[in-house]
């Protein structure tokens, strides 16, 4: 996995969870969606390049 994908990654995940924590404080569901599914795309690109790195051995 390569620092640039991983930094990608570990940036969707944190950014879609501080949009989720901050609209559900708010009270905004339409953003708290959206931060989760960005939340959910960092994790899935992690898991997807982490996958990736084992298949190369």
């Amino acid at each position: 996995m390569s620092a640039g994908e991983k930094a990608k990654a570990k940036t969707e995940q944190v950014v879609g969870k501080a949009v989720r924590k901050v609209a559900h404080a708010v009270g905004n569901e339409t953003a708290a969606a959206k931060g989760a599914a960005l939340e959910a795309r960092g994790r899935a690109r992690d898991i997807k390049e982490r996958a990736k790195g084992s298949f190369r051995r």
